[in-house]
């Protein structure tokens, strides 16, 4: 399939002069979508694409291999979260801090234990010695367990939507336990568990009248059930969670605008 190829030829395109963790591009200034189509996104690789091109430079993420999933899931994450024990959807709604970034560092300076903290920027985790793993700041999917799912499973909406409804009518436990089965951390698999939950409570119709339709519109809009998600779930989601796969510069089954995509190589997770 192209989008396979593509993605496997990522390593090989020019970066030109972009650093190795970089923000998204300001608007404008980069074009198309940004992601990698399948049987049900419903977009072609002519409108939505792995790569993302600026005036001046093109940046393509690294291609993932089998080697380096079981390599991130190696890593032993100190000072791990705690799993929540309430509904971050019933409190008021955390501040969502996108200007930061999460970076992880060595610990005692050897690869195989890591911590991870908040820096108010690129920069200032660069001179901090830390490595960029995803935009805005650290939370309960900032470990490299939880990149190996989201760089492992292209199309995470699936999967996840079966443990949703597997879990209906058993609660937030069971949906949790399923999502552990697909390799999430305990606390990313708890915060995934209340997305879902309020997202079956707040956008039931849209998305079971949409239960087999295409993810995105022909002009690149998501569907009705997807932005009802993105819009009433997902603000609490990201500041919760931390990690995404936009700001973990993955490209999924869901295309993004290009300028809402941080540009990041893992090359400390990697081993670059």
């Amino acid at each position: 399939m192209l989008w396979l190829w593509l993605f496997a030829c990522a390593s090989d395109v020019d970066k030109g002069d972009a650093a190795a963790s970089s923000a998204p591009l300001p608007d404008g200034s980069c074009a198309g979508l940004y992601g990698m189509p399948n049987e049900v996104t419903g977009l072609d690789d002519d409108q939505c694409f792995p790569a993302v091109e600026g005036a001046t430079e093109t940046w393509t993420p690294p291609a993932w291999t089998a080697a380096d999933l079981d390599g991130l899931r190696a890593w032993t994450l100190e000072g791990a979260p705690a799993v929540p024990d309430s509904d971050p959807y019933l409190v008021s709604p955390p501040v969502l801090d996108e200007q930061s970034v999460c970076g992880m560092r060595l610990v005692d300076g050897t690869a195989g234990t890591y911590t991870v903290e908040t820096y108010s920027s690129v920069d200032a985790a660069d001179a901090a010695g830390a490595d960029v793993t995803h935009g805005g700041a650290c939370g309960l999917c900032s470990s490299l367990e939880d990149l190996a799912v989201y760089a492992g499973i292209a199309d995470l909406t699936s999967p996840v939507r079966a443990c949703g409804v597997a879990g209906l009518s058993e609660g937030v436990e069971s949906v949790d336990q399923c999502l552990q089965g697909m390799g999430f951390s305990p606390p990313c698999a708890r915060i995934w568990a209340y997305n879902t939950q309020h997202t079956q409570a707040e956008c039931l119709g849209p998305c079971i009248e949409l239960l087999s339709a295409p993810y995105h519109e022909p002009d690149g809009s998501l569907n009705a059930c997807l932005q009802c998600d993105e819009d009433l779930s997902g603000p609490v989601f990201k500041a919760v969670a931390g990690r995404t796969r936009r700001n973990s510069g993955l490209a999924t089954a869901l295309c993004r605008p290009c300028e809402t995509v941080w540009r990041v190589d893992h090359a400390l997770a990697r081993g670059d």
